[in-house]
C-alpha cells in the first residue's frame, strides 16, 4: 500500500479551469490527504462579532490533483476515508442571498465552538456534527475560468450533506488526468443549506481515489450510509440543472439508467422501483444558478 501523500492548504485556486497546472500527481489507486481551508478563506476567527464583507472570489480549493490514466469518458471514484474538521465554525446570512432573501434585513453571524461531537447554538440546544466537503469535483471540459459557486455535471459545490466518512463519490472525467480539488468544509448542514451557510470551517480531508472505467455517468453519483428511510448503505444519482423539477427529473433518469446497467432491471421495473422505495432530497437550493436533487435508494432491497 503506498503511503499517504500532502496536499497543504497553501495550494488553493479560486475559479474551477483546467489550465491550472497539477499541484501532485497520483496513481489510481492512491490517497491524499487534503488540507482545506473554510469557505470564507480564514477571515473569521473564533472572537469575530460581525459579519465581514470581502470580495467574493470563489471558494478557496486545494488542488488540483491529477491522477494518471484518467481520460474522459472515465469515472473517478473517490472514497472518503477520514474527516476532521477545526475548531470552530461559522455561520453567517446576508440579506440579499439564500431561500429567504429580502425576509432578513440585516446580515447574521453564528461563531460555533467544535468539540469534535456537536455545536452548541444556545443552551439545551446543540447541533450534532456530521462533517462532509460541500465541494469535491474534477476540472470541466470547456477552457477558461468557471465559478466555484453553482455546481456542475462534474461535481463542484453539490452541498451534499450524506458525503460523509465512508462515502464513494463518483465523478464524471472531463479532462486529461481528472484535476480534482476539493474545499469549504463544513461541520454540520441541513439538506437544502437554505440560509446559504452551513457550519463552514476548516478540514483535513483524507481521499483515495480510483480511475473507475466500468462506470459510465453523466453527473455525480455516489454510495453512502448516511441517508433514507432504510438503514444500510444507499447509492445515490444525482440531477443538477437550474430548475428543481428539471433536476429532479435528471436524478431519476440517472437512477433508472443506473438500476437497467448495474442491476439488469428493466426500464419499466427500475421506475417502480424508484417510486416505491427511493427517497428524492433538495440538497442544495442556494447556490445559482444550479440546484442539486439526490435520488436515495438503499441497496438493502438486493439482499
Amino acid at each position: 500500500m503506498s503511503a499517504v501523500q500532502e496536499l497543504g492548504s497553501e495550494t488553493v485556486h479560486y475559479a474551477w479551469d483546467n489550465a491550472i497546472r497539477p499541484r501532485l500527481e497520483i496513481e489510481s489507486g492512491d490517497t491524499v490527504r487534503f488540507s482545506c481551508r473554510d469557505a470564507f478563506d480564514g477571515v473569521y476567527s473564533r472572537d469575530s462579532t460581525a459579519v465581514v464583507k470581502r470580495v467574493a472570489k470563489g471558494h478557496p480549493l486545494t488542488g488540483p490533483v491529477a491522477v494518471r490514466g484518467a481520460r474522459p469518458g472515465d469515472a473517478l471514484q473517490v472514497e472518503v476515508l477520514d474527516l476532521v474538521p477545526g475548531g470552530f465554525g461559522v455561520t453567517t446570512f446576508v440579506p440579499d442571498r439564500g431561500l429567504l432573501a429580502g425576509d432578513f434585513p440585516e446580515p447574521y453571524l453564528k461563531v460555533w465552538q467544535l468539540d469534535g461531537r456537536s455545536a452548541e447554538l444556545k443552551p439545551g440546544i446543540r447541533v450534532p456534527l456530521a462533517p462532509f466537503l460541500g465541494v469535491m469535483g474534477v476540472a470541466p471540459a470547456e477552457p477558461g475560468e468557471h465559478s466555484t459557486i453553482p455546481p456542475r455535471a462534474v461535481g463542484g459545490n453539490m452541498d451534499v450533506k450524506q458525503l460523509t466518512k465512508g462515502s464513494a463519490l463518483y465523478l464524471p472525467v472531463a479532462v486529461e488526468g481528472a484535476l480534482f480539488s476539493c474545499g469549504d468544509g463544513h461541520a454540520a448542514q441541513g439538506d437544502g443549506e437554505v440560509c446559504i451557510t452551513a457550519i463552514e470551517t476548516t478540514m483535513t480531508a483524507t481521499l483515495r481515489f480510483t480511475v473507475r472505467r466500468d462506470v459510465r455517468i453523466a453527473a455525480p453519483e455516489f454510495e453512502t450510509r448516511s441517508a433514507g428511510s432504510l438503514p444500510g448503505r444507499h447509492y445515490v444519482t444525482t440531477g443538477i440543472a437550474p430548475d428543481l423539477m428539471d433536476a429532479t427529473k435528471a436524478a431519476v433518469r440517472a437512477m433508472i439508467a443506473h438500476l437497467v446497467s448495474a442491476c439488469g432491471l428493466s426500464r419499466e421495473e427500475a421506475y417502480v422501483l424508484c417510486s416505491v422505495a427511493a427517497d428524492l432530497k433538495i440538497s442544495e437550493v442556494v447556490d445559482a444558478p444550479n440546484w442539486v436533487v439526490s435520488a436515495f435508494l438503499p441497496l438493502t432491497l438486493f439482499g
